[in-house]
């Protein structure tokens, strides 16, 4: 029977959401099974494989080796290739993220492929769905030649369990010199806080040029505190340097579909929209009654945020 290839992307926390949508877009596809693979170094798949199973991945292959993991992409994208070229997928997903991206570009041309990146949807038939020019404009298109090799936009569709048994399946990891050029010579782990990450949170409370200044930023991150939230910003507030470019949501910046998504003093420029219009709720504060944000929000308060955000705050405590 046919198969779905679904590409694993893990951090040391555990599998990343994106991988838990792109499993859940695989089973609708009604294409075959569900097969998750992980490319990493020994003993990666061991501690992804009951999650993996969770959603719906029927078989596990397990790639593994240290030429995956002290080398740059290359090595990844052979060992997929030859994978794709072994089991003749019905369709392959890869994470739209900067790796991802980079590998499936690599597969794609290593096998004379199409390709297509930035996808939010896909039908049996292979035909995605792709949000461009900001999220202005939504565009139908399919890979003429060869199979569907798409990358999937993170934050797409909410992940469904459907808990099954995986067999785990290992792959010979077999490369070139060539995929060899490149070697990782230190790895220095990003600080991270008591808060969500970002593009995975079920709250994020964002803020804008309004804002004013880095140091009033301690103002959305009390409420993202009290939210059990993530922190973002704008460009125009990353741009001012309020707040670290990691942060930055919009089109430049990194995709989020939260529950609950605050914006706190901005305009809603189409950049910003284009990373934060699929947020399940949207409560906007601004004080131009005028502001394109509101177009989009479900709630909008008109006034001054440095009034509005304490009451909010304080009431929220209140609650606790």
């Amino acid at each position: 029977m046919a198969e779905v290839l679904v590409v694993v992307e893990a951090s040391p926390s555990g599998v990343k959401k994106v991988t838990l949508e792109m499993l859940t877009l695989a089973r609708s596809l009604g294409l075959g099974d569900v097969a998750a693979v992980v490319l990493g170094g020994e003993g990666a798949a061991a501690g992804v494989v009951d999650k993996l199973g969770e959603y719906g991945a029927a078989k596990v292959y397990a790639a593994e080796s240290a030429e995956l993991t002290e080398y740059l992409v290359a090595p990844k994208a052979t060992v997929l290739a030859n994978l794709i070229t072994q089991v003749s997928p019905a369709a392959v997903l890869l994470p739209s993220s900067q790796e991802g991206k980079e590998i499936a570009g690599r597969v794609a041309v290593k096998l004379d492929n199409g390709l297509l990146t930035d996808v939010v949807a896909v039908e049996a038939d292979g035909t995605a769905t792709q949000v461009v020019f900001a999220g202005s404009t939504i565009v139908k298109s399919k890979v003429t030649k060869g199979l569907p090799i798409v990358t999937v936009r993170p934050n797409s569709l909410t992940p469904a369990p459907s808990p099954v048994t995986p067999v785990v399946e290992p792959v010979a990891v077999s490369v070139e010199k060539r995929d060899l050029l490149a070697k990782i010579v230190e790895r220095k782990v990003e600080a991270k806080g008591a808060r969500p990450e970002l593009a995975e949170a079920s709250v994020v409370v964002s803020g804008g040029r309004g804002v004013g200044s880095a140091d009033n930023f301690k103002l959305v991150e009390e409420l993202a505190d009290l939210l059990g939230g993530a922190v973002g910003a704008s460009r125009a507030a990353v741009d001012s340097g309020f707040y670290p470019h990691q942060f930055q949501v919009g089109q430049t910046g990194k995709t989020v579909s939260p529950q609950l998504y605050v914006a706190l003093g901005i305009s809603g420029a189409i950049q910003h929209r284009a990373g934060m219009q699929t947020s399940k709720t949207i409560v906007a504060v601004n004080k131009d009654a005028e502001a394109p944000i509101f177009e989009l929000a479900d709630f909008g308060v008109v006034g001054d945020l440095f009034k509005v955000v304490p009451q909010a705050a304080e009431e929220i405590r209140k609650r606790k």
